[in-house]
């Protein structure tokens, strides 16, 4: 009675396992005859092609490596540094002047981003991608990268603050020129390797970076020794305020456009990196905004923006705690496949709420 059934399904998995076959087949074709080609020559080719491969086995073991290894990685990390009992660049009971939170904390995350780190968008398997296709178009290799970038961004958007208002009085005094070269050097493009078309030796991504770490601890030792500027007023505040609440509007428009345009699910291969990216803007703007309430503490003590601050915070936190292992972009109505990129969206969007609503009372 059920034999018809029975060869009917039968049928149909015998069709599916020769079809994957052949796609397997497909796959491994050019490496079962680059291995019967090899097989077939002398001796010294054999072992300069074998040296070649020895390198691109390393390279891309190394690049797995740093791909998946996230060291140093802590979204708790503003909540273990020492917090500082003094607004920046005011004197001490040792003669000494106080150092800026926030110096430090974008200092650490620079190189929290190219030390502890590889910084994989300037690497070179990370540049040629998979068989020609970037890493950001596919589901693999990407995630840190994005992350990265993420975390780049804010301190970015510090560092020109930085040189703009906190390091001169009232924006009319001369430039501060270690944070001029701290926010010059964080501008570089982000994906520079040690050579670029036509293959002209440069310097790369990462060397910038770390050349800005040097300059932001300059600016700190000269801030100790009461020779250097750090502005800590309340329209300096605002205007900070103002930039990252522009700047992570930027990012919630780019997440609504995918999750509302772009509904693939699991297999929207461009949602993890939209995701990331997001993810470590969130983390790069927890820690300097922790610092930014310690450099503060004056302002936010006169305008009692203690309890807004600690909401501001605890949605920062709630958001780093989304670590999904795969990213999907599912429809928001959807039952089966959930929708990260909205839920990251809505963290951002409160995030930016909160800013908009400090702002407001510091502008009354």
């Amino acid at each position: 009675m059920f034999d018809p059934v029975i060869e009917f399904f039968e049928r149909i998995f015998n069709a599916l396992g020769r079809g994957i076959g052949v796609v397997i087949s497909f796959l491994l074709w050019p490496f079962v005859a680059l291995a019967g080609w090899y097989r077939r020559r002398g001796f010294l080719l054999k072992a300069i092609v074998g040296g070649i491969l020895v390198v691109f086995v390393g390279l891309y073991g190394y690049f797995f490596w740093q791909t998946q290894v996230w060291s140093g990685f802590d979204p708790d990390y503003p909540a273990k540094r020492e917090i500082m009992a003094v607004t920046p660049g005011a004197q001490q009971a040792d003669g000494t002047c106080a150092p800026s939170a926030m110096v430090s904390v974008t200092s650490d995350l620079i190189d929290f981003n190219v030390n502890e780190n590889a910084w994989i968008s300037s690497m070179i398997l990370y540049k040629a991608g998979l068989f020609g296709v970037d890493w950001d178009h596919t589901p693999f290799f990407d995630n840190k990268a994005a992350f990265q970038r993420g975390v780049n961004q804010a301190i970015r958007r510090t560092t020109v603050e930085f040189v703009d208002t906190l390091g001169r009085v009232r924006g009319t005094s001369q430039v501060d020129g270690d944070l001029q070269d701290a926010r010059g050097a964080m501008q570089f493009d982000e994906y520079t390797w040690y050579l670029s078309w036509p293959f002209l030796p440069k310097t790369p991504t990462p060397s910038f970076y770390r050349s800005a770490i040097a300059d932001l601890a300059a600016f700190n030792t000269r801030l100790e020794n009461c020779s250097a500027i750090y502005d800590a007023r309340t329209d300096n505040l605002v205007q900070f305020l103002d930039r990252i609440a522009s700047d992570v509007g930027s990012t919630s428009a780019i997440l609504r456009d995918r999750s509302e345009n772009y509904n693939g699910g699991w297999f929207d291969t461009r949602a993890d990196d939209r995701f990331w990216f997001s993810y470590g803007q969130l983390y790069g703007y927890y820690g300097i905004l922790k610092a930014t309430r310690e450099d503060f503490r004056d302002v936010v003590a006169q305008r009692n923006l203690g309890q807004l601050w600690d909401d501001m915070d605890e949605q920062l936190s709630a958001a780093l705690k989304i670590q999904p292992f795969i990213i999907s972009n599912g429809n928001e109505s959807g039952w089966i496949m959930p929708t990260h990129l909205a839920t990251m969206g809505f963290y951002v969007l409160r995030f930016r709420s909160n800013l908009v609503e400090i702002r407001g009372i510091l502008d009354r």
